[in-house]
């Protein structure tokens, strides 16, 4: 995983889904935010619902490379109330 302005990158140009998201899921593990280099045009609605459902923010980039897409942790609470 490259990194580029501290955000690391994912390189999912090639795959197919579900693997984009995955991998996304799998970085998300231990990482405040990822980005997403995804060539597969199923890969923004999965990167998206993969979003919606963790409760993380999602933002499409304008990426000369390939479509881009930001995922980010947003309010992370690890302590129970």
């Amino acid at each position: 995983m490259p990194t580029t302005d501290q955000t690391p990158e994912i390189d999912a140009r090639g795959m197919r889904c579900p693997w984009p998201a995955l991998r996304a899921a799998r970085a998300m593990r231990t990482l405040e935010s990822v980005v997403v280099l995804a060539d597969d045009p199923m890969a923004a609605g999965e990167l998206a619902a993969l979003c919606a459902q963790q409760g993380w923010a999602f933002l499409a980039l304008d990426d000369a490379r390939s479509p881009a897409f930001h995922l980010t942790r947003v309010g992370r609470c690890d302590s129970p109330i």
